[in-house]
């Protein structure tokens, strides 16, 4: 199999050309024919992370937030959104041109953020807002676009998180992963079942894409710990990992292990939540010998990433905490892919190499 090329978008090639950092980075695939997988008949994913030293970052314009909102302005038929918090005006404005459009848009937040004013102008605007009204925070972070691509990551639809903090936002082109989500989704928005009332409904838990293999796990009900350990514990080469919140034993425990096996173990910590959470893992993996240091954001370093080998990455909104494990509403994916890995490999070493050892 010729392997695919890789078109370059417009800021990226900019930074090339001028060697100046752009406030977005977007990567993605050429052209690919259409195979009997669930394969798109474009490239199949877009990677954009943030980027919090870019001066024109506190403009709050021209981030990846326009890329998400032109998506649902292109919109044809539907719009489902689960999002923790929501005041960018970009994504606020395209949800109400597609209900205005008569898209169908369908949102689910966390209810305890259901008082910002960005909120307040959807349902105004007739859009069907379900808050959680639940222990847990209702902590995804995902889009469907017409059942056939789900947009997904790190980042809450906020100036703060898609401006100053470190975050990433994945694109994914396949009307199966799109069905795992929906489904999820319904169980929120239809059927109004949150946290530990939800069941395993995931119709593909796992999908190829293109010929790469994706896994898709919800929290609380899929055991998504589980599947994160097997992955760190196939281990051969390295791990990395980028961590707002790790307070997990067993992730740690795991990491120590490899560590121990001689695979290079990094990670970088959120300082913030490093010195106001006491069940932090950084002193014992530090202790450990691993390699971890605390970022360098004055803001918030708010990844939630591991990459195996530079050819595994795990994502999505899951914090490495029993909360996310136990209580919350989270989304995972596990992207056995090496270009993607590779994406998300390059952006570990510039937030490392900013970080304070």
């Amino acid at each position: 199999m010729i392997p695919p090329l890789i078109k370059i978008s417009l800021p990226l090639l900019i930074l090339l050309l001028i060697t100046s950092s752009c406030a977005n980075t977007t990567v993605q695939p050429a052209t690919l024919s259409p195979s009997l997988l669930d394969t798109p008949a474009t490239g199949w994913y877009s990677v954009y992370f943030t980027d919090p030293g870019d001066p024109i970052t506190t403009s709050y314009r021209d981030g990846f937030d326009e890329e998400l909102a032109a998506a649902i302005n292109a919109a044809r038929v539907s719009v489902d959104m689960a999002i923790y918090d929501l005041n960018l005006w970009s994504i606020r404005d395209a949800l109400i041109n597609a209900h205005q459009r008569g898209i169908d848009v369908r949102v689910v937040t966390e209810s305890d953020n259901t008082d910002e004013q960005e909120i307040q102008d959807l349902k105004d605007a007739g859009i069907q807002v379900v808050g959680d009204r639940h222990e847990g925070l209702m902590h995804d972070k995902f889009v469907v676009i017409d059942r056939s691509e789900v947009w997904t990551g790190s980042v809450n639809f906020t100036t703060g998180s898609v401006y100053l903090d470190n975050n990433h936002l994945i694109r994914l082109h396949s009307s199966k992963l799109a069905s795992d989500y929906t489904a999820e989704f319904e169980q929120m928005f239809v059927d109004d079942h949150f946290g530990n009332e939800k069941s395993s409904q995931t119709p593909d838990p796992t999908v190829s894409i293109n010929g790469s293999l994706v896994e898709v796990y919800f929290s609380p009900t899929d055991g998504t710990l589980e599947h994160i350990l097997s992955t760190v514990k196939s281990a051969n080469e390295s791990i990395t990992f980028l961590a707002y919140s790790f307070t997990s034993d067993e992730l740690a425990d795991a990491l120590i292990e490899r560590a121990n096996a001689g695979i290079r173990v990094q990670g970088v910590f959120d300082k913030d939540q490093y010195h106001s959470n006491n069940g932090t893992e950084y002193d014992r993996l530090l202790n450990a010998g691993v390699e971890v240091r605390l970022d360098g954001n004055p803001r918030l370093m708010h990844d939630k990433v591991i990459i195996i080998d530079q050819q595994v990455v795990i994502t999505g909104s899951y914090n490495f905490s029993n909360n996310a494990e136990y209580n919350n509403d989270e989304n995972t994916l596990i992207i056995h892919d090496q270009q993607v890995a590779k994406l998300f490999a390059d952006e570990f070493e510039k937030i490392y190499s900013e970080a304070n050892r």
